[in-house]
């Protein structure tokens, strides 16, 4: 087998496989032969050649199909067909969209729907990967799911948790929620918890002119009471892989998370596609109970790390007895037919730990980050930070493609980012992939070395499909300088054993994150959402909101650093610490106009630092750790929602703040209105009843969110 495996590595060698990690400095990425370039399109909708609209639509709104007025001429249903990417019995129904066709078929997945060329498309057109997704969607339906919330034991990797577990339906992960680009989801949630309220945030959806169900406590609604539920209605305006889970301070650790796919084109071919891989580290504690310990010494450690509900922990080694264990799942396997394309949905549902994953004598072309589709580049790894999300196409000729098929098995691995998680028992060997479905031996192939630093991948890799700008360049409409503008300082509040005379901490003695002046703390019953457009009343520090008021269509960039600031020397209690945070913004794609380990300076605007040139876009990416991050977005969402930190120790430590956006702009629906109010009269008398509490001297422990 020795020989075998020498003449492969010679021949992927000579191929240039070898140098295809992005994190090599002396061998940069390679493109291989079988790159596909997006192929050219006529574009839907010409802005020259377009039906006219039957009602005017408000700024920044998207244009659905639906929207125009056609001539009598299309008879003709739209189609239904099964996305090449879903599970099965899942169809895609555009049968609203006459004269529509479906055109993404194996060979065309840049493709989506096409219209041939008539009175109302003289020039014809297509939904496809280059499409403005917006701006532009097509019709589709209302897809209605419901999600019970429940005390259930999850057995995730052959310990018995104490507490059991929190689930969606009775299952870890949650069920795989899909809809189509365009489809409409109302997605219902009862809360049968004994002690919890509950809220669920669809991880990445914009909820265009829908901030109401962004699904934050505290921020756009009251908790959902033990006992009540909510339905959540909101447009699908992007499509690619994300994932919902609880906003209510540490549920989503403890399994309320589960992976959403909104399917439409990809900007590579593929012949099929795999179930979402959701991994992520995890606790044998509740995350209710870890939070005490990083009150007051730090982040807790991990136990170890699973793959879609899946992992290993050895008990015997731990000394653990065996009561407290149980069979673990069967490790996750998956069978691939050679020569075949798979499309990976990658999902970092983690608590505190970034994961690199890789699949042994395999390379990946990543097409999406996030949910921006991206022009193909070849990794042979790729970093995915908590909360991130990455599309990728694996081509089924492993680098030893001469070794017999039985001996044809590889690791699925998810490696810890140096310095991004600590797990007691790692195990990077997280899943299986194999080329002889009846093989069932351990596979001795051996990982990539690439560098394990935490960092995102390469900017210069990340680049949009959809091509956007940055107008403004170098003169934003807001300030970056310090203590005034748009430059905040992520630090750590001490206020752990106050000496006499000290102050005391706003929730109590312990550590506080922040990026303010002060660490976001979300009130349940009283939510920023039933304040705006009230010009007297006065927000409390623990607010943490920014006013972002500028003329619509503007871009507003944000400065996150780790370095001092003059109002927060003053508290003296401030504390800095080299470490890479994930910082997730709801409500937007931004763009990242720098991402760098170096200081900030005013002059970065200008000096070439800022990439203004269509740079990358997503809705999660990390502060590096000593460095700063600096994004912008545009103001054509109005709302209120939050930016903050995706570990869930400092997120519930207030490593946030509310952002306020057009507060003057923003539309409150009278139905959704009502429905809120409703929410919060049956939260207030839930709460009001101490009986109710898991602790009667203290409910809320945390940030909230």
């Amino acid at each position: 087998m020795g020989i075998f495996e020498n003449i492969c590595q010679t021949l992927t060698r000579a191929l240039g496989l070898s140098a295809l990690s992005p994190w090599g400095e002396s061998t940069p990425q390679q493109p291989l032969p079988m790159d596909i370039a997006p192929a050219p399109a006529v574009h839907f909708p010409s802005e020259a050649h377009l039906p006219r609209l039957k009602v005017p639509k408000r700024e920044n709104d998207v244009i659905y199909s639906e929207d125009y007025v056609y001539s009598n001429a299309q008879t003709e249903p739209g189609p239904i067909f099964h996305p090449p990417n879903a599970s099965p019995g899942f169809n895609c129904d555009y049968s609203r969209m006459k004269g529509w066709s479906h055109s993404a078929d194996s060979g065309a997945r840049t493709n989506w729907l096409s219209h041939s060329a008539d009175d109302d498309f003289p020039y014809g057109g297509t939904y496809d990967i280059h499409t403005n997704w917006g701006k532009y969607a097509p019709t589709g339906i209302v897809r209605k799911y419901t999600l019970t919330v429940d005390e259930h034991p999850i057995n995730a990797d052959g310990f018995k948790r104490r507490d059991g577990g929190k689930a969606f339906n009775n299952q870890y992960p949650g069920p795989w929620i899909e809809a189509c680009w365009g489809d409409t989801l109302e997605i219902t949630i009862i809360n049968n918890l004994d002690y919890n309220g509950t809220t669920i945030h669809w991880h990445g959806a914009r909820m265009l002119n829908e901030f109401e169900n962004d699904g934050v406590n505290g921020v756009t609604q009251c908790p959902i009471a033990p006992g009540d539920q909510h339905t959540y209605k909101f447009r699908v305006t992007q499509y690619g892989t994300a994932w919902y889970h609880s906003h209510y301070s540490l549920q989503y650790p403890d399994g309320l998370a589960g992976p959403m796919t909104f399917h439409g084109p990809s900007s590579a071919d593929y012949d099929e596609a795999i179930e979402p891989f959701m991994f992520s580290d995890w606790s044998h504690n509740s995350a209710f109970e870890d939070y005490w310990y990083e009150k007051i010494k730090g982040s807790p450690n991990m136990s170890t790390n699973i793959l879609n509900g899946r992992g290993y922990f050895n008990c015997t080694k731990a000394g653990l007895p065996a009561s407290d264990c149980a069979e673990p799942p069967p490790i996750y396997t998956k069978v691939f037919q050679r020569g075949r394309k798979y499309l990976l949905r990658l999902i970092n549902s983690s608590t505190a730990t970034h994961f690199i994953f890789s699949i042994d004598k395999h390379i990946l072309q990543v097409v999406a980050s996030d949910f921006v589709p991206i022009e193909p580049y070849y990794a042979d790894s790729v970093l995915v930070a908590i909360g991130q999300r990455y599309d990728v196409i694996v081509e089924a000729r492993p680098s030893n493609d001469l070794l017999p098929v039985e001996d044809q098995n590889y690791w699925i691995r998810t490696v810890v980012a140096h310095d991004c998680g600590t797990l007691d028992q790692p195990n990077p060997e997280i899943g299986i992939i194999r080329y002889m479905a009846e093989s069932t031996k351990t596979p001795t192939s051996k990982q990539y070395e690439f560098n394990t630093h935490c960092n995102d991948e390469p900017l210069a890799s990340l680049v949009p499909v959809v091509r956007k700008n940055i107008e403004s360049r170098e003169h934003p409409v807001n300030s970056l300088k310090p203590n005034e503008g748009d430059n905040y300082a992520i630090g750590i509040q001490d206020y752990t054993n106050p000496k006499p005379g000290e102050p005391h901490g706003p929730h109590g003695d312990m550590y506080y994150w922040d990026m303010l002046e002060a660490p976001m703390w979300a009130d349940f019953a009283n939510p920023t959402i039933n304040f705006i457009q009230n010009k007297s009343h006065i927000w409390s520090p623990d607010s943490a909101v920014v006013y972002e008021d500028y003329k619509k269509g503007s871009w507003i960039y944000v400065v996150i650093t780790m370095n001092d600031s003059l109002a927060k020397k003053a508290h003296k209690k401030e504390i800095y610490i080299d470490e890479a945070h994930p910082l997730h913004l709801h409500g937007h794609d931004f763009a990242i106009l720098a991402q760098t380990p170096d200081d900030f300076k005013e002059s970065h605007l200008w000096d070439g630092t800022f990439n203004y040139d269509n740079p990358p876009r997503r809705d999660t990416a990390l502060v590096q750790a000593g460095g700063y991050l600096a994004i912008a977005f545009e103001l054509d969402n109005p709302g209120v929602w939050i930016f903050h930190c995706h570990i869930a120790w400092h997120a519930s430590s207030g490593l946030g703040y509310e952002i306020i956006e057009r507060e003057n702009d923003i539309k409150l629906v009278p139905g959704v209105t009502a429905e809120r109010e409703r929410l919060c009269k049956n939260w207030k008398k839930w709460h009001s009843d101490p009986n109710n509490w898991w602790d009667a001297h203290e409910f809320q422990e945390d940030s909230g969110v």
